[in-house]
């Protein structure tokens, strides 16, 4: 064989494990505005209807309804379904997640309660029209971690891979900034429950600036900045972070501790170092169902299927703790689980990288493309670890909040923990439009660290 030849097979099959680059057709783009929903989930019901179509998701705000305070459950009269115990699981099979599965064979009390569908996730028209525009510009860059050409909207509605996919969480629309509360109770495996942090959770989405463009985005799709309050050993601990679409943008992450009295570039604050908000029981990088670099793993795209997932939890988010946390698993009766079509993508360690999570499957809802429900293995294989987030609906912004209400369970040691939760507060997540870039600076951080 040739020398060329050789090199241009090599070449060949470099790409072929590589992510595609490319933006989608205008003639694909256009299903955008017909087949699929503006975001790119599939507009029809499914075949049975027990997925409805989406007809604009919900948006009605309650009259007198004051943003930020707890929302109410837009849903309450709707009638059970089913549920689905270990007793009937098998029924329903091919509708649980691998983690779902081991939490019902894990613990025969729990169960699934479940309710109509409702579609709720919903934008407004600007990100609907940047989205549209995202489909035919956006390309994925640095072997996949990174993105240009999307601005204001999902960057990839018809995702081709993976990494698309993980980019569309990444990039999801949450409103352009959020302002809330964050307590984290921890369940410990032999049913001890304890408020072990609480804090105050600020995020500014420059990606979403109504006001910019593409030509104006500096690379910067988030500043995010949570403050520490208690317990009192950890108040005043604070965790700042500017993360990027590109490598053109270095990620710039801070901590701030009490004891040192100042502020410090953090970059293990990433990947599987233990989060210390949920005291190392869960891992930064699922923080938010994902948090920081990814690049640790490759990802494939399976493709999508029907799943059970908590949907519309504004219940479970007004719920008294007492009443919400138990002793191996959140409370049944308060977590409501709709069908709903999800992407799967599976990621598996990628050569040369280490990662105490080998393999990962993540499950995104179609319709906002937030990760939903997260599992991972470890290096011997074992199931070990099911993250969830309980969706909340926000029609004022409006949105699906998937980033509030998260946590993991950890299937082999037992044990879970709940975080960047507000129950027993009179205040929820919401949009705060007085947050400034200059809020989000290492400098204004030292100066709250000298007040």
């Amino acid at each position: 064989m040739k020398f060329q030849e050789s090199i241009a097979i090599a070449l060949l099959g470099t790409l072929i494990g590589m992510p595609a680059y490319g933006a989608v057709s205008a003639d694909e783009a256009a299903k955008l505005k017909t087949t699929l929903t503006p975001m790119g989930a599939e507009r029809a019901a499914n075949k049975d209807g027990s997925i409805p179509a989406w007809t604009g998701g919900y948006t009605k705000v309650p009259a007198g309804y004051k943003s930020g305070t707890p929302r109410p459950d837009f849903y309450a009269d709707d009638k059970l379904l089913y549920s689905v115990d270990a007793k009937n699981m098998d029924k329903y099979v091919d509708k649980l997640s691998d983690g779902v599965k081991g939490l019902l064979k894990k613990y025969p009390d729990f169960k699934l309660n479940v309710y109509p569908t409702h579609r709720s996730a919903a934008a407004p028209q600007w990100v609907y029209d940047n989205t549209f525009q995202n489909a035919t510009r956006a390309k994925l860059t640095d072997e996949g971690f990174g993105v240009s050409g999307a601005y204001g909207g999902i960057p990839f509605p018809i995702p081709q891979n993976g990494n698309e996919v993980m980019w569309n969480h990444i990039l999801a629309w949450k409103g352009e900034s959020a302002s809330h509360p964050s307590r984290c109770w921890m369940v410990t495996a032999d049913g001890n429950i304890s408020l072990v942090s609480e804090g105050e959770q600020n995020s500014l989405f420059p990606y979403y600036d109504r006001k910019g463009s593409l030509e104006s985005f500096k690379g910067f799709y988030q500043y995010g900045r949570y403050v520490q309050s208690a317990p009192a050993s950890k108040a005043g601990e604070a965790i700042l972070v500017h993360e990027t679409t590109d490598a053109a943008h270095a990620r710039g992450i801070w901590q701030y501790l009490v004891g040192q009295r100042r502020v410090r570039r953090a970059p293990s604050v990433s990947y599987d170092t233990p989060d210390s908000v949920t005291s190392g029981m869960g891992f930064f990088d699922e923080a938010f169902m994902q948090f920081g670099p990814f690049d640790r793993h490759q990802y494939k795209l399976i493709g999508k299927k029907e799943l059970l997932i908590p949907y519309n939890n504004n219940r479970a988010a007004s719920a008294k703790p007492e009443d919400l946390i138990g002793k191996n698993f959140l409370n049944p009766q308060e977590v409501r689980w709709e069908l709903h079509r999800v992407w799967e993508v599976e990621a598996t360690l990628a050569p040369g990288k280490r990662h105490v999570v080998a393999k990962r499957k993540y499950y995104f809802d179609e319709d906002s493309w937030q990760i939903i429900l997260l599992d991972g293995w470890d290096a011997q294989g074992q199931l070990w670890r099911m993250s969830y987030t309980l969706t909340v609906q926000a029609p004022e912004v409006p949105a699906i909040y998937g980033n509030v209400y998260w946590g993991t369970y950890n299937l082999l040691g037992g044990g879970y923990y709940l975080n960047a939760a507000a129950n027993g507060l009179n205040r929820q997540a919401s949009p705060n439009p007085q947050l400034t870039e200059k809020f989000f600076s290492p400098e204004e951080l030292a100066n709250l660290g000298a007040r």
